[in-house]
């Protein structure tokens, strides 16, 4: 049953992904500083990656600093081909970073698990030319396989600060059978997701140690939570784009 064979082949890579503290625990300590000196964390992703900023942004038990860079010309919709138009870009990324409330005090989280194309990599470069720390999540197996598309000829893994190994394989799919041709069912989006959320985690955690609570937003369904998460919108909307 394939449905199991893709379950014991996430659980595998999702114990290597556990392997990483090192990787993490540098993250979160970068992302941990931003938010101690009242700056935020900006999460970029393209296409089908702009879901690990939404998974960060705005949200029940997440924290408040995070700015998602999340641009409708990198979303899948209105039409998907488009995104793998304009993710291959360069040029693009650094005025849309220019767009931003951006402090060197800042971190950059930019998802890719290839790393290979010109969006991602620009945006690393421009972050760092602004001062920040960049985290990238990218897969190396992946990223090792192929060649950039930027013309530097660098990856995103070149340029950042941390990377964080995504344990996927190169393509990301990990199932294949007889009588079909590809091989089906990528295993990044969970690998990645739950990086997302321990390094949020430790942040929170490395906050606490240092005797800074950090702000954290409340389920707005909870009958307290609008009044909290609003106080918490008035006092960010200046550093956050999209709230």
């Amino acid at each position: 049953m394939k449905h199991v064979e893709f379950y014991q082949i996430v659980s595998q890579q999702m114990a290597e992904q556990m392997k990483e503290q090192s990787q993490i625990e540098k993250a979160a300590e970068y992302c941990a500083e931003s938010i101690m000196k009242g700056r935020v964390i900006h999460v970029y992703g393209c296409g089908h990656s702009q879901m690990f900023a939404m998974e960060v942004f705005y949200r029940a038990g997440g924290l408040v600093p995070v700015n998602a860079i999340i641009l409708p010309h990198l979303s899948l919709s209105p039409k998907a081909k488009l995104s793998t138009i304009q993710e291959r870009l360069e040029g693009f990324a650094p005025i849309a970073l220019d767009q931003e409330n951006t402090s060197p005090d800042d971190t950059m989280i930019i998802v890719s698990i290839s790393g290979r194309n010109g969006s991602v990599v620009d945006m690393a470069l421009a972050a760092k030319a602004k001062g920040m720390k960049v985290i990238a999540l990218s897969s190396k197996d992946f990223s090792q396989s192929v060649t950039s598309r930027h013309y530097s000829k660098k990856k995103l893994m070149d340029v950042a600060d941390v990377t964080i190994d995504i344990k996927c394989v190169a393509g990301d799919a990990c199932l294949s059978m007889a009588g079909v041709r590809d091989k089906f069912t990528g295993t990044s989006t969970i690998l990645g997701m739950l990086v997302m959320d321990c390094i949020t985690s430790r942040t929170i955690e490395i906050c606490a140690e240092n005797g800074y609570v950090p702000p954290i937003y409340v389920s707005s369904n909870l009958d307290k939570g609008d009044a909290i998460n609003a106080e918490y919108i008035k006092q960010y909307r200046d550093l956050i784009s999209c709230l």
